[in-house]
């Protein structure tokens, strides 16, 4: 323990986090938050979450009850990136109607409830659910009814798959922009970076801003910077990942001054090991640089995450402060597409 005797402030480390505890000028004793209090009771939002993703062993035991929760379980371990991408497949193949897709979207907003977000925006993979030959409008107004039984305020991005090509993306984004007044906010690239170059559906995301709609781009997560440079070519207005900007000092300072965002899951990026370890991730070196960061959770139960998580450990292993999350925090709601406050958050 250490006091300041002019203020009359003691610090007391404790294992998961701290808290602080003062005197007042009437001599009481006064307790102050803890870390994960105060992480708690932040105003959140979630940028960057992927529906399928998103789905615990519990809620896909109860979609497909047929499985078994150890088969469940199992299918959430993998090496690497392009096993990961057989498992999300593999979770997503089980959601065969548009009720599914509404119980995903209800575990989902419960939680994220629970951490105190007040405002998501839902990745639906819309690629996959074209593939599978689904009826996308039906599960679109299933989700939506679902959202709306939530106090946290939803809106939707739809993704297509890059490593399936151009046609079926252009297919994606056209959907999407059906439905631009009907809560799809956004159009976003994700799959095998390594499999589709951002540049190869230049037009596709042409087709989708001139509907009216967002664009989002992964990009930076698994290969390098160049992917990066390539997805703000095609207008993407957000980065998700973008970790790989790191180690071009051009596109850092492009990113700062251009205020352009982005979308980093610390947990994800460790987890299928697109850094070396924890103490690699470059989240406190391009927040330093500037660069607006933005904390989320990309697909939490698959890396056994939360977002309030996320916040920890930009705390706990990068020394973030309260003002600096507080600052992340605001960015989630500064760089939404659709967030419309009462009152600030």
């Amino acid at each position: 323990m250490r006091t300041e005797d002019s203020k009359r402030v003691a610090v007391v480390a404790m294992n998961d986090g701290f808290y602080v505890t003062r005197v007042d000028g009437g001599g009481h004793e006064v307790i102050m938050a803890t870390m994960p209090d105060f992480i708690h009771d932040l105003s959140k939002a979630e940028l960057h979450v992927h529906l399928e993703g998103s789905i615990e062993p519990a809620t896909l035991l109860e979609i497909a009850p047929a499985l078994s929760i150890e088969e469940i379980t199992a299918r959430y371990r993998y090496d690497g990136f392009i096993e990961f991408l057989k498992a999300f497949g593999w979770v997503a193949m089980h959601l065969s109607t548009p009720r599914h897709y509404a119980i995903a979207t209800r575990r989902l907003l419960a939680r994220l409830a629970q951490q105190n977000v007040r405002y998501a925006e839902i990745t639906l993979s819309a690629g996959v659910v074209l593939r599978k030959g689904q009826d996308l409008d039906a599960i679109h107004q299933a989700v939506r009814e679902a959202a709306s039984e939530s106090p946290v305020r939803t809106a939707w991005i739809w993704d297509a798959v890059r490593q399936w090509g151009a046609e079926p993306a252009r297919r994606v984004a056209e959907a999407a922009v059906s439905h631009r007044e009907d809560g799809v906010v956004a159009f976003g690239l994700g799959g095998d970076e390594a499999g589709g170059q951002a540049r190869d559906f230049g037009s596709v995301f042409r087709c989708a801003k001139d509907g009216g709609l967002h664009l989002v781009c992964h990009a930076g997560e698994v290969t390098d910077a160049e992917s990066v440079w390539q997805a703000l070519e095609c207008g993407a207005e957000r980065i998700g990942h973008g970790i790989r900007a790191i180690d071009d000092d051009a596109l850092v300072r492009h990113l700062a001054e251009r205020e352009i965002p982005l979308e980093v899951s610390i947990s994800s990026n460790v987890c299928l090991r697109n850094v070396t370890s924890l103490e690699h991730h470059p989240v406190r070196r391009l927040y330093d640089a500037g660069v607006p960061i933005v904390l989320n959770t990309d697909d939490p139960p698959m890396f056994q995450s939360t977002l309030e998580g996320e916040y920890r450990i930009a705390a706990d292993a990068f020394g973030f402060t309260e003002a600096e999350l507080r600052a992340v925090a605001r960015n989630g709601f500064q760089y939404a597409f659709a967030w419309q406050p009462d009152s600030k958050p």
